[in-house]
């Protein structure tokens, strides 16, 4: 079995291929190591990667072009490289042409896979907007440049296994963290604030703010046991995340309790469509393929402080 992983080299993707590689599936990867964030950051999961055999492959998916260069035998797709997050530097084109533009050229390449069995395109709890509390049947009301485009994205793959083109799936994670997270994120930049004194960036309104922060490992096994269900799953969307809601100043604590240190708070306007709060409706992710959450908040963030 021959599975590509696109944002390969990033958190999730990383944690992905090992995961998928540790079942026994042959897995090739890609990113375009971005300077969105350290690139170096990216090197090093890439090195842990190739470490194990797998080759990770530097390819831009905006440029239609430089996918000709992989064999058109795989298996599966994994589709997880974006524009991230909702940071007011990001222009709408980096967010359209990063997660649109790019994800039409590689639903192209797809089609040419004749062995293909699944693309399974990977969203984001964004799509439905400030308020992701609901299943997924629930109309959609992205408030970011990020949530609009993911959901485009999302749009683009289904409607492709609408009209049989390929058989497709999408799923949509809740607030995931662990080992590798991206230092923009805010467990990385907590636990950084707690072990190198630093203030945490806290924005107006955010401390109440409620997530499903769902552990890495939690949300990869849940994606690879998609695998052998493209029937059932052919042309459906899934949520993926943890039914348990903290807010902002509940991860704060537990972070001062894991580090027995006091985190200083820099308050800060707030952030123009933040989501104020996200819960995770699971049940048909449980269903169709046995979704579960086995890893604590406590347990997920202390791996990240070791990993730091």
């Amino acid at each position: 079995m021959k599975i590509l992983v696109t944002g390969a080299a990033g958190f999730i993707g990383s944690h992905l291929c090992e995961e998928l590689h540790n079942i026994g599936y042959e897995v090739v990867g890609l990113d375009n190591f971005s300077n969105y964030y350290n690139v170096e950051l990216k090197k090093i999961n890439q090195s842990i990667l190739e470490k194990k055999y797998m080759k990770i492959h530097t390819i831009d998916l905006r440029n239609n072009n430089e996918l000709s260069s992989l064999t058109d035998d795989f298996d599966y797709i994994y589709h997880l490289a974006a524009q991230p997050g909702i940071a007011a530097h990001v222009t709408f084109d980096e967010y359209l042409t990063n997660n649109v533009i790019a994800t039409q050229n590689l639903i192209n390449f797809a089609k040419l896979n004749k062995s293909l069995k699944q693309f399974i395109n990977v969203s984001t709890s964004s799509v439905y907007g400030l308020h992701a509390t609901a299943d997924e049947n629930t109309e959609t009301k992205p408030a970011s440049n990020y949530g609009v485009t993911k959901l485009a994205a999302e749009q683009l793959v289904l409607s492709n296994a609408r009209n049989e083109f390929l058989n497709a799936c999408s799923v949509r994670l809740y607030s995931v963290f662990g080992p590798r997270e991206r230092p923009d994120k805010m467990f990385s930049k907590l636990i950084d604030c707690a072990l190198n004194s630093k203030a945490f960036t806290l924005f107006e309104g955010s401390e109440l703010h409620l997530r499903s922060f769902t552990y890495v490992k939690d949300v990869v096994k849940g994606m690879s046991n998609l695998i052998g269900l493209e029937n059932i799953t052919n042309k459906e969307i899934f949520n993926i995340g943890s039914q348990l809601e903290h807010t902002t100043l509940d991860c704060i604590k537990i972070v001062e309790n894991l580090t027995n240190s006091k985190i200083k708070l820099k308050l800060t306007p707030k952030r123009v469509g933040d989501q104020q709060r996200t819960c995770a409706i699971i049940d048909k992710a449980q269903k169709v393929f046995s979704y579960e959450t086995r890893y604590s908040i406590e347990d997920g963030v202390s791996e990240q402080i070791k990993y730091l």
